[in-house]
């Protein structure tokens, strides 16, 4: 991982307020990264941003997927697999069933493979912006699967 991260920002519709209010409170060390969000998410973090910074100058950096039920998760995924996530803080909604709940499983699955940092709720997300290692490159510890994927041909 470089000095700067790119950070993923996600969170289901009864979330969406708790990301902005956690985005106001660390916007300072957010803008010094990249920032990736899915669907209204990244809209409504663009304007909060916008709202924190109205009297200085600075290029936000943030890139916009597709909602999470019209793919975004997975485009996720995906820049996960190829290497471009280094964190995601992901404020998902435990109380209310979701129609893409696959995709959300299947996002949390990837992320845990490839070794990302990955938070949940605020309290995780506080520790992950607020470590000396957000600010710092940093190389994390992989798990070689190889052997599963030799293991899974030679069965099949």
């Amino acid at each position: 991982m470089e000095k700067i991260k790119n950070i993923a920002l996600v969170a289901h519709d009864n979330r969406k307020k708790d990301l902005i209010e956690w985005i106001e409170w660390n916007y300072s060390s957010l803008i010094e990264h990249n920032l990736i969000c899915t669907g209204t998410t990244g809209v409504m973090v663009e304007q909060a941003l916008k709202r924190k910074l109205v009297n200085e100058v600075y290029n936000l950096n943030i890139r916009k997927l597709k909602s999470g039920p019209l793919g975004g998760d997975q485009q996720l995924g995906a820049m996960i697999a190829e290497g471009k996530v280094d964190v995601i803080i992901f404020l998902w909604d435990p109380m209310q069933p979701q129609p893409h709940d696959v995709d959300v499983k299947a996002l949390l699955r990837i992320a845990v493979l490839y070794n990302i940092p990955t938070a949940c709720n605020r309290a995780t997300a506080d520790f992950i912006v607020s470590s000396s290692l957000i600010g710092q490159e940093y190389t994390p510890v992989t798990k070689d699967y190889e052997a599963y994927i030799k293991r899974d041909v030679n069965l099949g």
